[in-house]
């Protein structure tokens, strides 16, 4: 009966628009207080416990180093430099798109960065040169579902906290899977690009200005690979590594592209301030909630329910497909990664899956949320750049949408293609 309310309390406070945070805690109060009501005295306790996860440093630093690197002049040396990746097999602006969004992720570790950032420059430059502007902003959309797949990732962290799985190794689980996202999105753009006419004809560029964009480009390129090295390799933990990170975007904005500024560093960190707030007082109060869920053994009696159905393991693993894409729809990426994973980890662990495999199929199919309506955040971060319907981008971006949905189905039952890389640590 407690439960019940508590859910339809949760349902209703979201229906109503209370902030998702708020909403999940107050449904805790309604269960404690129906509950018993001495339990409302370990509430603030829970919500700090919630906080103080040293795993939890990383995010803000991570959110940081991206806001530093954009401010940096980074975006415009990232396009270019993709521009050259493309160049050899007759890319257009499309295939940069693509290429730019896998390098930016491995910087920001997020693709609501990845759409603001890229998107405000690739959509204006896209039109000019002659392609829709639906086409243009659903690639955008699409490709930057990989910014939180590709490693580091911020909703990895926030996945490791409640999990306990390992961040070097989440790291590692998330490599394959976001570079396949690219190739599939990458060929597929080539090929809807050649057969509508969108590759350029070939500009002339001098050796100097080729090694300008590849010195530019390379020195981004590093931070990814020198994040994930020292993380999955044990030389830095998470913060320790984000803290690295951090010191190298200064530098490099700040003596080497001469471009960051001061004002604009306070910038950076009023923006992550707000960020790292909202989803702290999300995580504060998911831990109320997954209390309530480990007290009335929800995870066990949803596991046992399961395996009496003796239905095939294909089949959960597929309905658990379909319901973390239902459940990205309707939820941002972060409060959905607190909500569900104290509940069906557990019960995936009781079908055979280890908590890395889940980490990388949970990652995967919430990106996909950040595209699809009515909630898709990187949907109304284009509508926004490009003044387009949510739904218009949302339609221009099925076909790159496809290339994640693929993808996700062979994470789910090729477990090697998250499991491999981490395995060699191991």
């Amino acid at each position: 009966m407690q439960l019940s309310m508590m859910f339809f309390g949760l349902v209703v406070l979201l229906v109503i628009g209370v902030p998702i945070g708020y909403a999940i805690g107050s449904s805790g109060i309604i269960y404690m207080l129906l509950t018993n009501p001495s339990f409302l005295m370990t509430f603030p306790q829970r919500v700090w416990s919630g906080t103080e996860s040293f795993i939890i440093i990383a995010m803000p630093l991570f959110m940081l180093t991206g806001e530093l690197m954009n401010h940096s002049g980074l975006t415009r040396r990232l396009i270019d430099f993709s521009m050259l990746l493309v160049r050899p097999f007759g890319g257009g602006l499309g295939e940069v798109n693509v290429v730019a969004s896998m390098i930016f992720g491995g910087i920001s570790g997020s693709s609501v960065a990845d759409t603001s950032a890229l998107g405000s420059i690739l959509i204006p430059d896209m039109v000019k040169k002659g392609y829709p502007k639906s086409f243009a902003a659903g690639i955008t959309v699409a490709s930057s579902t990989i910014g939180m797949i590709i490693p580091p990732s911020v909703p990895m962290l926030m996945y490791a906290m409640v999990s306990g799985a390992s961040v070097g190794k989440l790291f590692l689980a998330g490599l394959i899977p976001g570079i396949m996202v690219g190739l599939t999105q990458l060929i597929l753009t080539y090929a809807i690009s050649r057969k509508r006419g969108y590759h350029p004809v070939k500009e002339k560029i001098d050796g100097k200005s080729i090694l300008k964009i590849t010195k530019d480009g390379s020195l981004a390129m590093l931070m990814p690979i020198l994040i994930i090295a020292t993380v999955s390799f044990g030389i830095a933990t998470a913060s320790e590594s984000a803290g690295i990170a951090v010191l190298y975007a200064s530098v490099l904005g700040f003596f080497v592209y001469k471009e960051l500024k001061w004002k604009e560093v306070g910038n950076a960190l009023k923006k992550t301030f707000m960020m790292t707030s909202s989803i702290m007082i999300i995580g504060g109060f998911t831990m109320i909630f997954t209390w309530i869920l480990a007290v009335e053994q929800v995870p066990v009696a949803i596991g046992s329910f399961l395996v009496n159905l003796n239905v095939p393991t294909w089949v959960v693993f597929l309905f658990l497909d379909i319901l973390i894409l239902l459940l990205g729809t309707f939820l941002d990426v972060t409060p959905c990664i607190l909500l569900i994973t104290p509940i069906l980890l557990p019960v995936m662990q009781q079908f055979g899956m280890g908590n890395l495999h889940f980490g990388a199929i949970i990652i995967v199919g919430l990106a996909i949320g950040l595209v699809t309506p009515p909630v898709g955040m990187c949907l109304n971060v284009a509508s926004k750049i490009c003044n387009m319907e949510i739904v218009a981008i949302f339609k221009a971006a099925i076909p790159f949408i496809i290339c994640n949905v693929i993808v996700l189905v062979l994470v789910t039952f090729i477990p090697a293609l998250s499991t491999w890389l981490p395995s060699l640590m191991g």
